[in-house]
């Protein structure tokens, strides 16, 4: 369990970072990180990061899609997380 855990953790941090790094870039007008990887990276497991570095960094806080892609993530990865922690009993 505790190999997920730092799964979560490292996957949320990065996520959170690249959300930071990519409203830089936009400020910048750099090259942008694509917003698949932002959502992948979600999906995988990081919308609580990406969720987080929305409301900090005001970054894709008016693309609905990602909101709603970060919160079913959410639900999801909790949903499996407290299944796999009850299966550890």
């Amino acid at each position: 369990m505790l190999y997920l855990n730092i799964y979560y953790v490292v996957l949320n941090v990065i996520l959170f970072i690249l959300m930071g790094a990519d409203k830089l870039f936009a400020i910048s007008h750099k090259h942008r990180i694509k917003e698949a990887t932002l959502l992948s990276l979600s999906l995988l497991g990081g919308s609580l990061g990406g969720f987080f570095g929305m409301l900090i960094f005001h970054h894709k806080i008016r693309k609905h899609y990602f909101l709603i892609v970060f919160l079913l993530s959410t639900i999801t990865h909790i949903i499996l997380y407290v299944n796999l922690l009850g299966n550890q009993f």
